[in-house]
């Protein structure tokens, strides 16, 4: 959900990322077309998390970026993440729980589902769709502070990552500030990893992002598999 990278023009960012929120926040169009892409996602989640694992589990949780819309799955950013960590010699087994679509009270809605089992890891990307719609600040911060709290109950010694997200300032400077602040403040309050921005060096970069101007394509995920990985690494190391 979103793009902007901070370190480019910020108009032509903000610009995308809008386009962005705005794709992934449409539910109808969204997930007729994704619905295919959804189906084998949870079929597979399902399959893995139903399954005593034989290796300590990082889940991914989030939305259409996760799921890995309009890409291959062994093309999306958790996949190529799941390659670095098999390279490394390191003994995890990535799940991606990613649902195109997602918000932060459907997140919440499903944690306890998906966390049927232990996690080693569970790196949570969610927040662009509620920005999008203009949900209430203080449902988005309840909303996932209650999948923390979840994760945690499940999980006690599961490490949390959350991934930052931003939003186009459409609905006011002091809500876009303030949502791209609640991710850190969360991240300090719970103890959390934070990934400072998902995005980084993909958003609103037209190579890096299929036709619609949108989604990342294969090269992108790519990049945010390393900027995920870039925080990930020294949390398994």
């Amino acid at each position: 959900m979103k793009f902007l990278h901070v370190r480019q023009t910020a108009y032509s960012l903000i610009s995308g990322l809008m386009l962005l929120l705005t794709a992934w926040g449409c539910g109808s169009s969204d997930k007729k077309n994704e619905s295919t892409a959804t189906t084998d996602s949870s079929k597979a989640t399902n399959t893995q998390l139903a399954t005593p694992a034989k290796k300590p589990i990082i889940l991914f949780y989030g939305n259409s970026l996760t799921a890995g819309y309009g890409v291959e799955p062994a093309q999306a950013f958790p996949a190529l993440v799941g390659q670095k960590i098999d390279s490394a010699g390191l003994n995890y087994q990535v799940v991606n729980a990613g649902l195109s679509g997602e918000t932060t009270a459907g997140g919440k809605s499903r944690i306890s589902w998906v966390m049927r089992q232990p996690v080693a890891v569970f790196v949570l990307e969610l927040g662009g769709n509620d920005g999008l719609r203009g949900v209430p600040l203080k449902d988005t911060r309840q909303n996932l502070q209650a999948i923390v709290d979840t994760v945690r109950l499940k999980s006690p010694q599961a490490t949390i990552v959350l991934a930052g997200m931003q939003i186009p300032p459409n609905l006011g400077t002091d809500y876009t500030r303030e949502f791209r602040g609640l991710f850190k403040e969360l991240a300090d309050k719970n103890k959390l990893v934070l990934i400072p921005f998902l995005l980084e060096g993909v958003g609103g970069i037209a190579k890096l992002n299929q036709p619609d101007g949108i989604h990342p394509t294969p090269a992108g995920h790519k990049l945010v598999a390393n900027t995920v990985w870039g925080v990930l690494k020294p949390v398994l190391k």
